[in-house]
């Protein structure tokens, strides 16, 4: 059963029990991880809503997983067959590469939408949002957490 609530006109369904993209994976590290593998298993159970499936395996997903050299599906496909979360441990520590870098990549999601042009897609984001005001929302991790009322 899915947790999203009802469809907001500026975004669609909201997930809320996804962690936050600031959340690192206990084994490696990466911030976003854990919020990439929670959104393949409801894709996986069929419960991962339109307003989800268009960034699913592209944006942050994609990012992380071209930032380990790994294909998406391959990281699914790990998550999909994995019995239990030591086995999903083993089955991406197999996958990913020996030095995930998560300082690198880590600075990089919390950055992202701070450069010149992440801040024109940023501030178009959140013109859309009708958020255009919020200058404490400085990147898009941030505009994720306010979408799912982790930030007020």
């Amino acid at each position: 059963m899915t947790s999203a609530k009802p469809t907001r006109p500026d975004t669609g369904a909201i997930l809320y029990d996804l962690p936050s993209p600031y959340l690192p994976h206990l084994a490696f590290g990466l911030l976003h991880l854990p919020r990439f593998i929670a959104k393949a298993r409801k894709h996986l159970a069929g419960e991962l809503p339109p307003s989800y499936q268009r960034n699913f395996t592209k944006g942050f997903d994609g990012f992380l997983c071209l930032h380990l050299g790994v294909d998406p599906q391959a990281v699914i496909t790990a998550i999909r067959e994995s019995k239990n979360e030591e086995d999903l441990t083993a089955r991406l520590r197999a996958l990913f590469p020996k030095n995930v870098d998560a300082a690198k990549w880590n600075r990089k999601v919390v950055q992202m939408g701070m450069s010149e042009m992440g801040r024109e897609a940023l501030d178009a984001t959140k013109k859309k949002m009708a958020i255009e005001n919020r200058e404490d929302l400085c990147s898009f991790a941030d505009l994720i957490e306010y979408d799912e009322e982790r930030i007020e």
